[in-house]
């Protein structure tokens, strides 16, 4: 294969999914509803970086298990908003005001949830943080694990 051909690939492969992700996030985010979120939600409450966020929807009362990046901090957690401030789980979190987060195989209840815009990204660990400037999630939501 000539080398065009591998770097056309090597685009094509690295390049498009972080551009559907940045200019399509809806669409990314009803697939991993649909899809992704069932396979990580096998395991996502044992693994760094990861946890099951339960909560209940502010219209329909039901009980939700969402699968988040989620990282220890000082006064709490912090979870990265890959699809923005605006996503369900965000609203039903903030009008709730408190939930409970499995990680690493421990429950924790939370409280003052709390939308921070920060385009530094410096309280995430480096490689968490190049991820995120790829896929351009530049907000994270602050919890505490005390009211």
């Amino acid at each position: 294969m000539p080398i065009t051909a591998w770097v056309i690939l090597l685009l094509l492969l690295v390049v498009v999914p972080i551009l559907l992700i940045r200019l399509r996030k809806r669409w990314v985010a009803a697939f991993n509803l649909a899809v992704t979120n069932r396979i990580t939600s096998r395991f996502a409450a044992r693994l760094p970086g990861f946890g099951i966020l339960t909560h209940i929807g502010r219209k329909s009362g039901t009980v939700y298990r969402t699968p988040v990046n989620v990282f220890r901090a000082p006064e709490g957690f912090l979870i990265a908003l890959t699809y923005g401030r605006e996503s369900e789980w965000v609203r039903n979190v903030i009008a709730a005001g408190g939930y409970e987060l499995e990680t690493r195989g421990v429950q924790y209840q939370l409280y003052s949830p709390t939308i921070v815009h920060d385009p530094t990204r410096r309280r995430f660990p480096i490689p968490v943080r190049i991820v995120l400037r790829l896929i351009g999630a530049d907000d994270f939501m602050q919890l505490s694990a005390s009211r």
